[in-house]
């Protein structure tokens, strides 16, 4: 990465005072903000830039606060310091799962969301109807079946929580991340109090295999009866397509990058 931001060089700075200015910087590729993997010697942080344009949620100042109020539990990175528009984490050494990897270590994976379940609550609560409603006044890209869809979700009100709990919200292949110490979860610009249905419908659409063995595996860990948990990710599963959708068609109109596009019309297609 050739020049970085000179507030990110002032930040690193600040952080390790005897550093030479000459670290290494290397932006890590990703579909939304700006991620820096940054290495002073044998030193290594993770910087993340507050988003240049709006991404409904995204808050960097709330991510850093959520992540102190984890920091005990031990389940992702250490946060570092907070003054916009970077946000430092510490650098978790490991590598991310891949989806071969996602769906062996299941047994795992659920270990670690039941972890995060069981943690205090965050006080700062995620609810998909607002959430939609930014999505849609932010996109220039409209059509009737988003409205219709959008309009039925907003009459029919969002299912009460099943269990309330703090939520990753981004769980996936790519953001688990087998460490020396075991599993860790990165990327938390999501994370949230919700309904844990809600973390596992956005699971078993991440994985896209064996949906029954998610919810069974989940359901026995969380001591919850597995026929009441399906239902409830049933609930929220037409919720979490149209968030996908509209993240897709916003970062795609944001970006104009070919790939995201493609999502967009393949998440439009799919409702």
């Amino acid at each position: 990465m050739h020049n970085p931001d000179p507030l990110l060089l002032q930040r690193i700075q600040q952080q390790w005072p005897t550093a030479q200015a000459a670290g290494h910087f290397f932006a890590l590729p990703g579909l939304s903000g700006q991620s820096v993997r940054v290495q002073c010697g044998a030193r290594q942080l993770l910087a993340r830039r507050a988003p240049e344009q709006p991404i409904p949620f995204v808050d960097r100042q709330r991510e850093f606060r959520l992540l102190r109020k984890l920091c005990q539990a031990d389940l992702g990175p250490q946060p570092l310091s907070w003054q916009a528009p970077w946000l430092l984490q510490s650098w978790l050494p490991g590598d991310a799962l891949t989806p071969a990897r996602f769906s062996a270590q299941r047994t795992e994976v659920i270990a670690l969301l039941a972890r995060l379940h069981q943690q205090p609550l965050t006080g700062y609560r995620l609810q998909l109807a607002p959430l939609l409603q930014r999505y849609w006044q932010l996109c220039r890209q409209r059509h009737l079946r988003w409205q219709q869809r959008l309009t039925r979700l907003l009459q029919r009100g969002e299912p009460q929580p099943l269990r309330l709990a703090p939520l990753h919200m981004d769980v996936h292949a790519g953001n688990v991340i087998a460490t020396p110490a075991g599993l860790r979860l990165i990327d938390w610009e999501y994370a949230a109090d919700g309904d844990v249905a809600l973390e596992l419908a956005a699971v078993c659409t991440a994985d896209g295999g064996d949906r029954h063995a998610w919810i069974a595996g989940y359901a026995t860990r969380a001591r919850l009866q597995e026929a009441q948990l399906a239902q409830q990710i049933g609930r929220w599963q037409p919720w979490l397509q149209l968030l996908m959708a509209s993240w897709y068609q916003l970062r795609a109109e944001q970006s104009q990058d070919d790939t995201l596009q493609r999502l967009a019309q393949a998440s439009w297609q799919d409702l």
